[in-house]
């Protein structure tokens, strides 16, 4: 009887007209932010010596939690994260607390800025790897598999 169900709320949802932009926008903005984050970060690390330089970083989450407002994302399941729950604000450039301030007054800690280059690169990768599956799974769909 639960097969009958899941299969009857999958035919109503395949009545809904496909908008494309939603599909991608999600991913698109992920990327765009990932860009800005990498530029912030490089001139981070090439200010590193850089007297009274205040190392800036931008909000991630809080840009994507945004993002998934603006573009009325739902909890469709009870193990899903609800939306409603993330804080966060617009993508604006932040300046970094340092754990260990510089003497000459410099907040860059080059282990971090480092280690965060990495997270926004797997992010990054990660965001393309789920677009190409989009895209993927929309050619099929359009082509029937052939």
């Amino acid at each position: 009887m639960a097969a009958l169900v899941k299969q009857q709320e999958l035919s109503t949802e395949s009545n809904m007209p496909l908008n494309v932009n939603a599909i991608f926008d999600t991913h698109a903005k992920s990327l765009a932010l990932g860009s800005q984050r990498i530029e912030l970060l490089a001139a981070n690390i090439a200010n590193a010596d850089t007297p009274n330089y205040l190392a800036r970083d931008i909000d991630f989450k809080g840009a994507m939690a945004e993002q998934a407002r603006s573009v009325g994302m739902q909890r469709t399941a009870a193990n899903h994260i609800d939306p409603a729950r993330v804080g966060g604000g617009p993508a604006t450039v932040l300046y970094r607390i340092p754990d260990q301030p510089a003497q000459d007054g410099n907040t860059v800690d080059a282990q971090k800025e480092k280690a965060a280059v990495a997270e926004t690169a797997l992010r990054y990768q990660t965001s393309l790897s789920f677009l190409n599956m989009r895209i993927r799974g929309l050619k099929l769909a359009i082509t029937g598999g052939q």
